[in-house]
């Protein structure tokens, strides 16, 4: 597998067609019954938008660096509004179409103690007529995209999937779909359908044995005119089935937290990841590896390349190779974490011969938020701070090292001699909640503390551990020699 690869993810071209809703969830605790009725009273005392539906796999595209649109129904209301503005915030290009005739999907969740107490769902289903909206609008805008990915949810908006898809097909886009019919021939001509076991056996799969599975599979293909079947088996991983090939994946997570939308994250990565120009056994293994992140994750969540990054060099035992997200890439993803609430934490250094103190920090400095994100001194900066003499490891061996370590998420190197070699240029891009440094610093010492409190922001020096650092290091090597 060329993991080089992964820095093609942005090449994606997608436009993702589908049921759109809005995911709301209401938050709050619950210590009585209601006397009017035996049910619990939730005292709400936090609101929460989530892009649903067709809108999550977009949004999972999005965080993964692919160029995605969404094309879908929603109603003229404050739902709708709402739903503009999420995709607006993940930068998903709108193709809405707006009916007045019918209210935006919602699915209104009550959440207490991290239980669903209720959803209340408020939809109607769309009609042809109304699919053939979508229909139209994707004849004006298919040129523009290099694959197309229709995502049912049996809400209405792709009753003319057929015809959608000969459009696509025509257009020699390549197709994909997460499909909801039982009829599984609505699909024909596409390229990939993404069905779960249930959805396989009510479309009438048979799942007695690996050969039925395979027998069975290979049956549907060939009569409903489809081009391979990623069979998702939940603990059992993942099958890709074609008339030539099977490629079983066992799942890759330890411990499920939530599989809450794990189904869109896997057909948007298999998507972004054949984009990127990746075999499809390759793009579904790491589409695999992505739904072993996201179902540890609480909630209809994503995963970004630098987590599949470090999974996959895990994965694959690769000590040669290391993924680095374009920097701009990188402030994005650090974006999109600001915006689910999370606490981004900054340190820096230069973390050439990385020992027990180092990883001692770095995980006392994650602990204070969410996310760390961690700027190494390139080169040429450690040359003019340390001397001729280092780094005795290479910039992209050492941010290789610290990407491996679980405290780190984000790795950016710097080291301007404008800014003498200092970090502050990059603190102010970062944006962090909180600056961490460790040593014996004063915080009127440390660079880009200044910026940090004055966007109100905290600023905290950590103590290193006492006789590891890598002068010592390398004092005792040479005593050795």
């Amino acid at each position: 597998m060329d993991l080089a690869l992964l820095k093609n993810l942005s090449h994606a071209k997608v436009l993702v067609v589908g049921d759109v809703m809005l995911d709301r969830y209401w938050h709050g605790d619950s210590g009585r019954i209601s006397p009017e009725a035996p049910v619990p009273v939730v005292k709400v005392n936090q609101l929460e938008d989530k892009a649903g539906g067709a809108a999550n796999v977009a949004k999972n595209i999005a965080h993964l660096d692919g160029k995605v649109s969404l094309l879908g129904i929603i109603g003229k209301d404050e739902c709708g509004d709402t739903l503009q503005r999420l995709l607006a915030n993940e930068k998903i290009a709108s193709e809405l179409v707006v009916q007045e005739s019918h209210p935006t999907i919602a699915k209104m969740r009550v959440i207490s103690r991290h239980q669903q107490v209720v959803r209340l769902d408020l939809e109607e289903n769309f009609t042809q007529e109304q699919s053939q909206l979508l229909l139209n609008r994707l004849a004006q805008i298919i040129d523009d995209y290099d694959f197309v990915l229709f995502s049912d949810y049996n809400k209405g908006s792709l009753t003319l999937i057929e015809p959608m898809i000969t459009l696509a097909k025509q257009a020699g886009k390549t197709v994909l779909v997460d499909p909801k019919s039982k009829d599984l021939s609505r699909y024909a001509g596409a390229d990939f359908i993404t069905p779960n076991l249930s959805e396989f056996k009510a479309a009438g799969g048979e799942v007695g044995s690996e050969e039925i599975i395979l027998a069975s599979a290979r049956n549907i293909i060939q009569n409903c005119g489809l081009g391979a079947i990623l069979l998702t088996r939940s603990e059992q991983g993942m099958s890709l089935i074609t008339l030539q090939d099977k490629f079983d994946f066992a799942a890759q997570v330890l411990e499920v937290s939530d599989v809450t939308g794990a189904g869109d994250t896997v057909i948007a990565t298999l998507t972004v990841m054949l984009a990127a120009g990746m075999a499809p056994k390759d793009a579904v293994e790491i589409a695999n590896l992505a739904a072993g992140l996201v179902v540890a994750k609480l909630g209809a969540a994503t995963v970004t390349p630098e987590e599949l990054g470090r999974k996959l060099s895990q994965y694959l035992l690769q000590t040669g190779e290391h993924y680095q997200a374009p920097f701009e890439d990188v402030l994005q993803h650090i974006e999109f974490a600001k915006r689910n609430g999370e606490t981004i934490v900054f340190t820096n250094g230069c973390f050439d011969i990385l020992h027990a103190g180092h990883v001692r920090y770095l995980a006392q400095a994650k602990a204070m938020g969410d996310r760390l994100v961690v700027g190494l001194n390139n080169d040429e900066s450690i040359a003019r701070l340390k001397g001729a003499d280092r780094p005795i490891n290479p910039l992209d061996e050492r941010a290789m090292v610290l990407s491996a370590l679980k405290s780190v998420d984000w790795v950016i190197p710097f080291g301007d001699l404008a800014q003498n070699d200092t970090p502050a240029a990059l603190i102010e891009q970062v944006n962090p909640d909180i600056l961490v440094k460790g040593g014996d610093y004063t915080v009127e010492q440390i660079a880009g503390a200044d910026f940090v409190l004055a966007q109100g922001g905290k600023v905290a020096v950590l103590e290193f551990l006492n006789g590891c650092s890598t002068s010592n290091v390398i004092k005792k090597i040479k005593t050795q020699d």
